[in-house]
């Protein structure tokens, strides 16, 4: 099922009619407002969690729709909206994972960083997410399982 979810929502992303590897200052901010998400799941800090995916609401609407479609946008708030409401860190995890799969469609198609970003797997949850560090924090345990996952693949 999830990875039905994932593919319906890749082929959302997949017919934009972008150029792979453009750089957006509003996309790369709206990167690091999602690395800041991450950071607080990993860390098991729901309050920091809410914070950091209403500033990614934030940063979502800095984005011109001629950058990415509204509707893309709109499927991104819905997740962060979901992380932003909730104080329960499971459900913020479980919006994360669809938020990750969306964001890494994102990444395929946008130079979110100078430096490389990864996209890191974690098993137990079946979904990946993205990391400026090739080092696993997963999120979606937080420091019960902090190291269980592996790198996928590096974009550069």
């Amino acid at each position: 099922m999830k990875k039905l979810i994932f593919t319906a929502l890749f082929s959302i992303f997949s017919i934009l009619n972008l150029t792979a590897q453009t750089t957006d200052i509003s996309i790369s901010k709206l990167y690091q407002n999602y690395i800041n998400i991450k950071d607080a799941l990993v860390t098991d800090n729901s309050d920091a969690a809410s914070k950091a995916a209403n500033e990614f609401i934030k940063s979502a609407s800095m984005v011109d729709y001629k950058v990415l479609s509204e509707g893309n946008l709109d499927v991104l708030r819905k997740d962060a909206s979901t992380i932003a409401e909730s104080r329960s860190i499971e459900t913020q995890r479980e919006s994360f994972a669809k938020l990750s799969a969306n964001m890494i469609a994102v990444a395929k198609n946008f130079k979110l960083a100078d430096s490389s970003v990864f996209i890191l797997y974690c098993p137990m949850q079946d979904a990946s997410w993205l990391s400026a560090q090739k080092e696993v924090k997963n999120p979606f345990y937080g420091s019960a399982m902090l190291t269980c996952g592996s790198m996928k693949s590096e974009l550069k």
